[in-house]
């Protein structure tokens, strides 16, 4: 499995409203709500054959009231 996160900007008024929309979708394993530049961070894993890319475009992107993401792949330290 493929750990990885995303910050999510969300447009005014409407963090709460994508954050459940992505809990109601079960594709994210945790999510939190942050102060700062970014609405949300997610945490996501995907099976090792999977696209990154592809799941963010088609399963985050297609959120209604997602305004912008920034994500970033983590790798095993040690």
């Amino acid at each position: 499995m493929t750990p990885f996160f995303v910050q999510i900007k969300t447009e005014l008024g409407k963090a709460y409203d994508v954050a459940t929309q992505i809990a109601d979708a079960e594709i994210a394993s945790e999510i939190y709500s942050t102060a700062g530049g970014w609405d949300l961070l997610v945490k996501f894993y995907l099976e090792d054959n999977q696209d990154v890319g592809h799941f963010i475009n088609e399963q985050v992107h297609s959120i209604a009231g997602v305004k912008d993401t920034y994500t970033i792949v983590t790798y095993r330290a040690f």
